[in-house]
């Protein structure tokens, strides 16, 4: 947890990487969404594509701008960033609910994060887990 940490664990890096995948791509867009200094934008930024989290390319020319896209290794982080919008939603959401909701394309119905097991697909939860060390090879 802590490698994975030093890489997204703070909060602008979460904001634009929730923002990336509201499929914000520009460095002005970022910039005016979250309120973000532009230099400490441009460290989050670049401190996410030297992790191949984001990719960095060029869509204009004098003056060259750039847009961020998700990589495969940030597109693998949109559990971790579901996890936390939904338990914001949870238990920091006033009555009238959560400002965003998450539709499932394939079936159409708005829908929660749910934690399963990769083997029998049940639900799990804190209670349901027991970590144990990796055994060590021979």
């Amino acid at each position: 947890m802590a490698r994975a940490l030093a890489v997204v664990g703070d909060r602008w890096t979460l904001l634009i990487l929730r923002d990336a995948f509201l499929a914000v791509r520009r460095f002005d867009d970022f910039q005016s969404r979250l309120g973000i200094a532009r230099r400490v934008l441009a460290e989050r930024l670049a401190g996410l594509v030297e992790d191949d989290i984001l990719a960095k390319s060029a869509y204009q020319q004098r003056p060259t701008r750039y847009e961020y896209r998700l990589t495969e290794k940030g597109l693998a982080l949109y559990p971790v960033i579901l996890a936390l919008v939904h338990w914001g939603d949870a238990h920091y959401t006033g009555p009238q609910g959560p400002p965003m909701l998450h539709r499932h394309k394939a079936c159409g119905h708005d829908f929660r994060a749910v934690l399963a097991c990769s083997h029998c697909a049940e639900p799990v939860s804190a209670r349901d887990v027991v970590a144990h060390p990796r055994p060590v090879a021979a």
